[in-house]
């Protein structure tokens, strides 16, 4: 910021120097009459001693009639130069005044319309946050900047719930929601936000979006967990069991997070044994319900013709896949620049976000290509996007970045 300012002071500095011109002219032409009133006090004195000189008989009047022309050309020679006196309607305190006001001014006028705040977060994207807490203030900031983005929102509420800030990240859901529309992700991750702002304590309002999630979208990865959390807080080990038996089969075979669920369904079995229940056998999954392999779609990326001249070659390249019914987030993202153009790249689960938030986990997907010379993924100058197609398509596709972003 410290190029900014100094640009701004030098502007300003340009500014006061316009309006300074009358305060030196001023003086300027006070100077000229000072100098012109010596003049006079001069010729007059020059006169009175001559008169003297008369007076005593040294000169007579010839000489003395000599002697005034001469001091009067020396008058005429010294005042010659001098120009008229000119007066100011405005007066000298009017631009002294508007020098102080102009940057005063400005620089209010700045900060309530400006967009300092944008300036330093551009700054700021482009390099990569050191640490968490770093990352979250960076996000707040961009949501202050960008109260409109949806992106930006699930990323902070995302945020917030890995620094166990689930009240915050409640508010903020309930934000992404109101602008991004009432998505099965979106009301899961907002359930589960307000589950844990409210110690753990199940409501009707968390059950109602847990039920409007899973009505829209019965395999909602969030909405599934968070029922199996609070029917085994519950002891409801059955109900437990069965949601997260359900979540099980919606994750690909190397996801990480089975062996945390495995062991959820274990400890929720042996306490149901213990109870003197028994557990109900797992009916076997259809085969469309078979756990995910995997989604990967190879995209070729390029820049339109027209484009090639408002573009430099550094300016960051961001190629992401979304659901086109589900969280504003992006799936699956890789980074380049414009001198990698063309390129192609494939974008599968292995390159997802979140862990929750995979290709193989929603069945149509959208192909986004943006260009930011700040380095900001939510934000950019042109960008390209592809019709809807399935997340399981296998035929490479193509990309042509040819629009402004708006």
């Amino acid at each position: 910021m410290i190029d900014f300012w100094l640009a701004a002071g030098l502007l300003l500095l340009v500014a006061l120097s316009f309006l300074l011109i009358p305060v030196l002219r001023h003086r300027r032409a006070q100077l000229e009459e000072d100098r012109t009133a010596l003049n006079v006090a001069l010729y007059q004195e020059r006169v009175a001693e001559l008169q003297t000189q008369q007076d005593e008989g040294v000169l007579d009047a010839t000489q003395m009639e000599a002697g005034r022309a001469e001091a009067a050309r020396e008058l005429l020679a010294d005042t010659e130069g001098a120009a008229a006196p000119r007066a100011s309607r405005l007066g000298k305190p009017a631009p002294l005044l508007a020098a102080i006001l102009v940057p005063v001014l400005g620089l209010g006028l700045y900060l309530h319309f400006g967009a300092s705040d944008k300036v330093e977060l551009t700054r700021e994207f482009s390099h990569a946050p050191k640490s968490m807490e770093e990352m979250t203030q960076r996000l707040e900031r961009a949501v202050a900047a960008q109260p409109e983005s949806a992106e930006a929102l699930y990323f902070l509420g995302r945020t917030y719930m890995t620094e166990e800030r689930p009240a915050d990240a409640a508010k903020i859901f309930e934000r992404t929601v109101n602008l991004a529309g009432r998505q099965p992700e979106l009301l899961g991750q907002w359930a589960q936000a307000l589950y844990f702002a409210q110690g753990k304590k199940w409501s009707e309002q968390i059950q109602a979006l847990t039920d409007e999630a899973l009505k829209a979208d019965p395999d909602e990865v969030t909405s599934l967990g968070l029922l199996g959390i609070a029917a085994f807080e519950a002891q409801r080990y059955q109900d437990a069991i069965d949601y997260w038996n359900r979540l099980m089969v919606q994750l690909p075979p190397e996801d990480k997070s089975r062996i945390a669920l495995q062991g959820g369904i274990t400890r929720a079995t042996e306490k149901l044994e213990a109870s003197g229940g028994k557990v109900a056998a797992v009916p076997a999954p259809a085969p469309a319900a078979v756990a995910k392999t995997g989604a990967l779609l190879k995209v070729q990326v390029d820049l339109a013709a027209e484009l090639k001249g408002k573009v430099q070659p550094g300016d960051s390249v961001f190629i992401f896949a979304r659901a086109t019914s589900g969280p504003p987030a992006p799936l699956a993202a890789k980074r380049l620049t414009v001198a990698d153009l063309p390129a192609t790249v494939e974008l599968g689960d292995a390159d997802a976000m979140m862990p929750q938030l995979k290709l193989s986990n929603f069945p149509e997907v959208q192909l986004v290509a943006r260009i930011s010379r700040a380095g900001q993924p939510t934000a950019g100058e042109w960008i390209g996007r592809s019709q809807p197609l399935a997340s399981s398509t296998t035929a490479p596709q193509t990309l042509t970045i040819d629009s402004p972003d708006k």
